[in-house]
């Protein structure tokens, strides 16, 4: 089934000549089905890189999916265009006055891993978004910085910076293999980070309501669970491209940092040989699992999730 995206969204483009089925909104609306509805916090510098990656692994599935992409109001990104926010994106309080209610919401990365939360300039902005999400969004993935910033906003876990970039491509290994959002995954797989900061594992272990799913012994956690499946953490990045740490890299150096090569990533360790991708088919596995979850438990009627949602939310603080 196909992904809807916002007519002339440039990303739509690119997806049809790689084959990816995406469909324009105005013919999407003639099907008599209901879609999933997706919205994106996209955060990343690169907008429009960003929205093709999402929308390759969102597209992979047999749901339809109806995408609303977000922008802070609090900060304007230097990297894309104000045409291009304007036509494509909403603001908070334009998702606030039309009551909309989504299926999934999906924070993604941010550089801005050697900050302190607070400082972020629009860390106040996030956190009214994270809380309104608590009874309009049935659940949750938080992509990297936007993990840190979810874990340290519902449990009060710190983030510690790395002595240096972790920077690569790494093992990882499956540890409960039973969950559902791990389904079909090979116990031993790949997958890229590119992050100045990390979350400790015992943090993570005191609270009763998280559990790990995904854990590496060179990048450390990777995917942290709630145990109501409504908040999922990945502090990797499985939506980068094949080349998404090649111009970082690159990037890096042009601005003079101090920059060492991405591990496992470049082959025989040499940047003048192109990289080869041994991370896809989890990316999309692991997508289509989290899509999967959704729409098997979000009712139909999307007012009755949000009263739903809300109970539970006043249960909790009673």
């Amino acid at each position: 089934m196909p992904i809807n995206v916002p007519n002339g969204l440039p990303a739509f483009d690119t997806l049809i000549k790689e084959n990816i089925f995406a469909m324009p909104i105005l013919k999407a609306k003639k099907q008599d089905i209901r879609p999933l509805e997706i919205i994106v916090l996209n955060l990343m510098p690169v907008k429009t890189s960003t929205e093709s990656q999402l929308i390759r692994l969102l597209s992979n599935t047999a749901l339809q999916i109806e995408l609303t992409l977000l922008k802070t109001q609090t900060y304007v990104s230097k990297n894309v265009s104000s045409i291009h926010l304007e036509n494509f994106y909403q603001s908070f309080e334009q998702v606030k006055k039309d009551q909309k209610s989504f299926d999934g919401l999906i924070i993604t990365g941010a550089p801005v891993e050697t900050k302190a939360f607070e400082d972020v300039d629009y860390w106040d902005e996030l956190c009214e978004i994270l809380t309104w999400s608590k009874t309009n969004v049935f659940s949750t993935m938080h992509i990297c910085w936007g993990a840190m910033a979810g874990l340290y906003f519902d449990y009060n876990i710190k983030k510690y910076p790395l002595n240096k970039k972790l920077f690569g491509v790494f093992e990882h290994k499956v540890d409960q293999t039973l969950h559902s959002l791990v389904r079909g995954f090979d116990e031993v797989f790949f997958a890229p980070h590119s992050r100045y900061a990390q979350i400790n594992e015992d943090d993570v272990k005191t609270i009763d309501e998280l559990e790990i799913l995904i854990s590496s012994k060179d990048a450390g956690l990777y995917l942290i669970a709630s145990r109501d499946i409504r908040q999922f953490y990945i502090m990797g990045h499985p939506e980068y491209d094949t080349d998404a740490l090649e111009l970082e890299y690159v990037r890096d150096l042009s601005n003079g940092l101090s920059v060492e090569l991405p591990v496992n990533y470049f082959p025989d360790n040499d940047p003048s040989k192109k990289p080869k991708n041994n991370w896809r088919g989890h990316a999309h596995l692991l997508i289509a699992n989290w899509l999967n979850e959704i729409y098997q438990k979000t009712p139909y009627d999307l007012m009755q999730m949000k009263n739903i949602l809300k109970e539970e939310v006043i249960s909790n603080h009673v």
